[in-house]
Formats: structure tokens, sequence, C-alpha cells
């Protein structure tokens, strides 16, 4: 007997064999309109009832978008899914799906003398994923398990770009941030500078997003008050959060961060 597959079925089983190998859970969020926002969720292993843990938004690039709610798990799922780091960093750990077109953060991108040339608004309000996950931040963060001093956000390349919107915006919510080879708008620094740590890495070669966008952060967080670390990669390209993610000290810096008290 022969058996006919449609696409959708390879699909669907492709997606039900990878969703298998994840310790992350498919979930969905609805916002007030009514507007949904896909994402996974990895839990902390063995939690207990009467302890808090910390929440981590993972914010993926643009070639991860989609409606698969998988895709976004492609980069930096395995740093989290890690059974040492589970055990010693025991995390909410949320992974936010962007839908396709549409992205993290409120920029524009044109292509001068064959570079990508980003713009960055934040006047403009921000769009409706962003604010999505701001709104799924204020989900988690009244849970009993949830320390709401110990919130965190990472993303790299778009979702880098998230991340520093998303700590100018609201630099209230954060109590540490690592954006990866991303860039924003420098006329809001001054909201985040001086009580939101980041981390910011970039890899000197990269093609896609230049490494001058990190560097341009990197000083006017400095000349508003803030003490950045910056990681730069000599020899690498745009794919700079590999190195990123096999930094020793990446998630104990990360996870030794609590919220500035000026801002509880």
């Amino acid at each position: 007997m022969k058996i006919r597959f449609t696409l959708l079925s390879v699909f669907i089983i492709l997606n039900t064999c990878l969703s298998a190998q994840t310790s992350f859970v498919f979930e969905t969020f609805i916002d007030p309109s009514g507007a949904e926002l896909m994402y996974r969720l990895l839990k902390p292993a063995h939690s207990k009832k009467s302890k808090k843990y910390p929440l981590v938004i993972f914010l993926h690039g643009a070639g991860e978008r989609g409606d698969d709610n998988l895709e976004q798990l492609t980069h930096g799922a395995a740093l989290f899914e890690d059974k040492r780091n589970r055990r010693k960093f025991p995390a909410y750990v949320l992974f936010p799906q962007c839908p396709a077109e549409a992205y993290w953060a409120t920029r524009n991108a044109k292509i001068e003398n064959k570079s990508f040339k980003f713009g960055f608004d934040y006047s403009l309000p921000p769009g409706l994923p962003l604010q999505q996950v701001f709104d799924l931040i204020e989900l988690y963060k009244i849970l009993p398990s949830v320390d709401s001093n110990r919130i965190y956000i990472m993303g790299l390349s778009m979702g880098g770009m998230g991340t520093l919107e998303a700590i100018s915006r609201h630099p209230e919510l954060f109590a540490a941030a690592i954006p990866i080879c991303g860039g924003g708008d420098l006329s809001y620094v001054k909201n985040f500078a001086s009580v939101v740590p980041v981390w910011i890495f970039h890899g000197a070669k990269d093609d896609v997003v230049s490494p001058e966008y990190s560097r341009n952060m990197v000083r006017q967080i400095v000349s508003e008050g803030g003490s950045p670390r910056y990681t730069e990669y000599p020899e690498a390209n745009h794919n700079s959060w590999d190195a990123a993610f096999r930094t020793p000290d990446l998630l104990n810096w990360l996870f030794n961060q609590k919220k500035n008290a000026s801002l509880k």
C-alpha cells in the first residue's frame, strides 16, 4: 500500500519530532486586543513552591520569525537547556516568536554601498510584537514563583535591537540586558544607562549589522554615567552570538544582577 504525504503532513510530523527534542513547552499569549504572540517556555528544573526564580526573555533574530513557534529556538535555547546551566541557574525562560514581516525593534533599514544602514526612532510607539512582550512580562512578574527583581532580557541581531529598545522604554522592568550584534536609538540611552547593567557583544567583521552600532551604544552609555561591559570578537562576523554563548562568565554575570533599588 502506498502512503501519500501532503506538505502539511510532513510539516506536522517534523514539527512534532523537533518539539519532542526540547524542554521548552509550547505556549500562546493573547493580549488585551485579542492578538496572539506565540512563545516557548522553559520552567526551572526541580522548582520549589516556596522559592522565587528569575525570568529571562530571549528575542531571536529576523531569520527565525514566523508562526511555527519553533524556529526561535534555533539560537540560544541550548544554552538554557544545558543540564549544568539548568541546575546552576534555574529560571523561567521565555522565547517569544516575532511574526514574519514584523520586527522587535522600531527601526528602518536600507542598503548603501552594499551595506545595511539602520535607523531607530523610539519617539514612535513600540511595534505590536515588542508591546506584547512587555504585556507578557507583566503577566509573569506577578506570579508568586517569579522574582520580579531579577527579570533579564537578551537577544541577537534584530533581537539585540529589540533588547536595547526594551530597556530604553521600560528600564524599570529589567535587572540586566545582553544585546548581541544589535543597535538602538542613542537619544534614549539616558533612560537606562545608570540603572540597567548591560553586556554588549559584537563581531568586528559583522557585515550585516556594523559593529559601529554597538560601539556607539557603549560610548553613549558611558557618557550617560553607565558602566557597560563590551566584548568584540576580532574575527567574528554576524554570528557573534556563537562566541557569546561560549563565554564562561555569561550566565554567571547575568544571574548575579538584581534590579536597581531606585526602580523598585
